[in-house]
This record gives structure tokens, sequence and C-alpha cells, in this order.
């Protein structure tokens, strides 16, 4: 049974989607029945049985590993997987979203995100990355009605297909240097050889990094992100924008860091440009959109080159910078989304930045909330943004890349006008003639609530967090 012990909280996951399917099939057309609550029973087991493993180091067959640093992320997802459904209960009725479908979409998604972000062996890694993959992309056309949401998950699937093809295409060299795909047995075989004088090796690595650029919205791989994020439901933008990052980002240090941990000295240059385009990309193409939710996507990319920056300096603080920055980003981004996702309406997305003029008066909480979670975005004190970004920036400080600090200062002083654009535009703009905006429920405020205050506990008190974010990633490495 020890065996068995590592994937339990993915195990728990999925059997809250399958009883989701169970309850949807089951129930008359007339019945209401509360079939999140099923889903937010299989995460809480999930998110209880992570803490009890904790520190035990367990391994299932040696492809699954339930390491501080994998029950690490998979709390952020659990996390996230909980704020998304409690958010989503009355916004899926508003929409006319199938409930058991969602739900056991988002739940397999959930797990799929746990599987790769916990998975020791190459090829279980690509299974769980698929899962997630098919999942988010039929969770981006779950509203039939809408022709923006099937052209965005139309455009999804066929970038990410041909991402994943890049993924097993690597996996494949991987396996012809190395002959395993196990990621302990590869780091072995690769610590002896040099990337410049083995083609193979060299080639895998540039096909498994293309991969994960595409799943973390890297430049130039991340064409598809602003029409996937206006596109789908804005609940499901909030699931995708903070667990498919987490989850990614997760499997691409467990990969670089640990199986090609050796090969650093030729990865890090190509992290550091894919790093500096993101940031400035994401950052320069934010400030000219006028829709909330491409400008918050385009936010996504600037935030994935911060996190590669902290990945291309390579010590020991960028790494723990990079657990504690994405639990800050996944948190911010959650509630971000969704407030869009209550301010729009059946008939209107309300996306555009003039439907936010007056919201202070129309909403005053949301829009006080709001401001919160663009604040931490744009890096304000005493935000758990700030003190990430602190993180981050110093940790490319103390491994003396200074250019790709100062860039990322630079881009997130920039990134400041289009955040505060939408706080002046809530509290200084005249009302609109608009549609009423859905009143938030109480599971919607505990949703928004819950990334409100872990804002400002991790931007007061960090070291705690940040601690265990270190001693986690030591497991890997």
């Amino acid at each position: 049974m020890a065996s068995y012990l590592a994937i339990i909280p993915i195990v728990c996951v999925w059997l809250g989607g399958l009883a989701a399917m169970l309850a949807e099939a089951y129930r008359s057309p007339d019945e209401r029945m509360p079939i999140g609550g099923l889903g937010i029973i299989g995460i809480v087991a999930s998110i209880v049985s992570s803490l009890l493993l904790w520190g035990r180091s367990t391994q299932s067959y040696g492809v699954v590993a339930a390491d501080n640093f994998g029950l690490f992320v998979v709390l952020i997802l659990g996390l996230v997987g909980l704020l998304t459904i409690a958010i989503s209960s009355q916004v899926i009725e508003r929409d006319g979203i199938p409930a058991g479908d969602y739900y056991a979409l988002t739940l397999f998604g959930l797990g799929g995100m746990m599987l790769m972000a916990m998975a020791s062996d190459l090829l279980v890694m690509f299974i769980g990355l698929e899962i997630l993959s098919l999942a988010v992309y039929v969770l981006t056309a779950i509203r039939r009605d809408s022709k923006q949401g099937a052209e965005a998950a139309f455009k999804y699937f066929l970038l990410g297909g041909f991402a994943s093809a890049f993924f097993l295409y690597g996996v494949a060299f991987t396996f012809g240097v190395t002959g395993s795909t196990r990621l302990d047995q590869i780091a072995v075989v690769l610590s002896g050889r040099i990337a410049g004088q083995d083609v193979l090796a060299y080639l895998a690595l540039c096909l498994l990094l293309v991969g994960f650029a595409f799943k973390v919205s890297a430049v130039p791989f991340h064409m598809w992100t602003p029409d996937a994020y206006e596109g789908a439901p804005a609940v499901v933008t909030a699931f995708m924008s903070a667990g498919v990052k987490a989850a990614a980002f997760a499997a691409f240090m467990r990969v670089f860091m640990s199986a090609f941990g050796s090969f650093q000295p030729q990865w890090g240059p190509v992290i550091w440009l894919l790093s500096a385009a993101s940031m400035v990309l994401g950052v320069t193409a934010g400030v000219a959109q006028r829709n909330v939710r491409r400008m918050l996507a385009y936010s996504s990319i600037a935030h994935a080159g911060y996190l590669l920056m902290a990945m291309s300096s390579g010590n020991d603080m960028g790494k723990g910078a990079m657990l504690f920055y994405l639990l800050t980003y996944a948190l911010t981004s959650v509630g971000a989304f969704g407030v869009t996702a209550l301010i729009a309406t059946h008939d209107r997305g309300n996306d555009d930045l003039a439907d936010y003029a007056g919201l202070a008066r129309r909403q005053p909480l949301l829009a006080l909330l709001m401001t919160i979670f663009l604040l931490s975005l744009g890096g304000f004190p005493p935000t758990a943004g700030f003190i990430g970004k602190w993180y981050l920036f110093s940790a490319a400080v103390s491994a003396g890349d200074y250019a790709l600090a100062i860039i990322g200062v630079l881009t997130s002083v920039v990134s400041v006008f289009f955040y505060l654009r939408v706080v002046v535009m809530m509290y200084m703009s005249e009302d609109v003639a608009m549609s009423p905006i859905t009143k938030p429920s109480v599971a919607s405020l505990f949703a928004l609530g819950v990334p409100t205050a872990a804002i400002f506990y991790l931007g007061i008190l960090p070291t705690r967090v940040m601690d265990i974010a270190i001693e986690s990633i030591a497991t890997i490495l």
C-alpha cells in the first residue's frame, strides 16, 4: 500500500469528478443538486492527504513523487480549485452552464495539474499535461451559445496540439539519449555529458523547452493566451490562469532543475531571453488593451517572465522565490478574474474598460477587492505581489544578472499604468448605463475574501512561507 500513498491527493480529486458526473447523470431535469459540494469534498480530502504526506517523500513506483515540492504545488492547486468552485456556484447558474459537465471537467483538469506537478517520469508528466489540456479546451468552449468561446477553444486546441507534439518529441529524444524517462535516471546519465557535444541531448532539451514555454505563456509561444482568456467564461479563465501556470511551472522546474540540472549553463541563456521577451511584450501589449481580460492575459505573460527571471538566476533564493510567487500569483489571479466573472452578465461580458466606470458607487465591495488584486499584481506594498517581486529581483541581483533585474523593475513600473487605469475608472469616472451586476453570494465573497486575506498576510509576514518554499524545492535538487 505504501506505493499508492503518493497518488492519494490526485485520486481524491478524480473521485470527486466521477461523483459529479454520476450526480449529473442520475438527477432529474427539474432537480437541484449541490454538485459543486461533491467537488469541494474531493478537494478538501486531497488537501488533507497532502498535509498528512508532508515530509514523508513517498514514491509511487518511481513515477509519481509526493515530495514536499510536489505537495507544495498540490496545496496551491487545491486552494485554486476550492476558490474556483466557490465562485462558480452562482455564475454557472446565471450563464446557463451545465453544472455536472463543468464541475467534472474542472476536477479532472485539476487532477491532471496535480499529476503533472508530482510526476517524476516524463511520460507520466505528459499524461498529466494532456488530461489538464483536454479539460481546459472543453471548459473554454463550455458555453455552447458563445461563438467567441468556440473560436478561442479551437485556437487553443490547435496550438496546444502542436506544443504537446514538441513535448512528446522531446521525451522521445530524451529516452533515446538516456534510455529512460524517469527524471532521477536521466539526471544520472546526463551529469556526465556536455550539451554542446551531444546533439541529441541538446535537441531533446530544446523540444521540451518549447512544450513548457507554451504552457507557461512565455514569448514567443504566448499567442493563445489573450484569445483563450477573453473567450472562455471568466470563472474558467480564473481557473486556467492560476492552475495551468502553477502546474506547468512546477513540471518545468522539476525537469530542468533536476533531470537537466547539469545543463544549466546551456539552458540558462535561453531562459534569460524568454524572460526578457515575456516581460517586455507582456507589458507593452497590456498598455494598449481596453479589454480588461485581455489586459490581464498580457499581464499573465509578463508574470511568466518574472518567474523565468528567477529560474534563470539558478540560485537557492530564486528557486524558493518561484514557489512563493506561484502561490501569490495564483491567489491574486483567481481573485481578479473572479471579480470579472461577477461583473459580467449572461448577455454581456462587461470586459471593456468603460464597463468599470463608476463601479465603486454601484458595487463598492467588488471595486475595493479588485483594487487590492490589481495593486498586488502591480507590486504595491504591503501586498504579496510586492514581496514576491522583491524576492524575484533579489535573486537576479544575487546571481549578478543586473540587466534582467533592471528589465524586470522597469516593466513592473510600466505595468502599474494599466492596473491603475482600471482603478481610476472604478473610482473617478461617471457611471455608465449598464445591466445590473450579479450580487455576490456568500460563497463568492468567501472565494474573494480568502485571497485578499492571504495577499496581506504574505505581504506583511512572508518569511515562514518563503522558508517552506526553499525547503520544499530542495527535495528535487
